[in-house]
């Protein structure tokens, strides 16, 4: 996935998920991460995704949807729903979501380094 996701001209929506990890089963959680990365990359209005997590497993990751009844969507998959149970059994400590509509966006990139990302 690309860095910073490449996003449309506003409005769409964002879902930030920001955890904390238990130290179990490093190796499961990153094949269900990137098992969910793959599969929401093919849901019906999926924009992007951008992750970061520190050394000590406290994490952000933000998805962006074009719409509201998009992120509902996701959030029940069946799929989804597995390894978000996954996720409170085993691989987190906490998470909290929020959601949001993104109303404004700005971007600047170093001169000759152009990636095409839309801005206000």
């Amino acid at each position: 996935m690309e860095f910073p996701a490449p996003t449309p001209r506003p409005p769409y929506y964002a879902v930030i998920f920001t955890s904390r990890r238990t130290t179990n089963d490093a190796l499961g959680y990153a094949v269900m991460a990137q098992c969910m990365l793959e599969l929401a990359a093919t849901q019906p209005g999926f924009l992007g995704i951008e992750s970061v997590r520190d050394a000590d497993g406290q994490g952000i990751t933000v998805s962006y949807w074009q719409t509201l009844e998009s992120i509902h969507a996701w959030g029940s998959h069946a799929e989804h729903r597995v390894a978000q149970a996954a996720g409170k059994a085993k691989w987190y400590e906490m998470f909290q979501t929020r959601s949001c509509r993104v109303e404004h966006q700005s971007y600047f990139q170093r001169e000759g380094r152009d990636h095409g990302h839309a801005a206000d």
